[in-house]
């Protein structure tokens, strides 16, 4: 299994964390719109996310546009934690104060 990019761990770790929708995503991560909806593209057709739409009589009465909403898969969830490790592993791996700047 591949480790997943930083940026999509995170927007992955939001949706399994209860963060169900672009803006929510959004926030929740601190990566703009042109980050977080390519990379929640690519998981829905990856599998690792699922996607629907919800009713348009709810948004009609909050008097707002449809919200599309995310779930985490069983795939996701052993992606995530995959990546989660991978990361954790990767900064342990290097002690602190032996990496020094190259000289150009």
């Amino acid at each position: 299994m591949k480790a997943l990019s930083a940026a999509t761990v995170r927007v992955l770790n939001a949706v399994g964390t209860g963060e169900r929708y672009g803006f929510d995503i959004m926030d929740a991560t601190g990566l703009p719109s042109g980050t977080v909806y390519p990379i929640l593209g690519r998981l829905e057709k990856t599998g690792l996310l699922r996607a629907k739409w919800e009713s348009t009589a709810v948004a009609h009465r909050e008097k707002r546009p449809p919200r599309r909403y995310y779930e985490i898969s069983t795939a996701g969830s052993k992606a995530l934690a995959y990546s989660i490790e991978y990361y954790r592993n990767l900064t342990h791996a290097v002690p602190t104060g032996t990496l020094k700047p190259s000289r150009g």
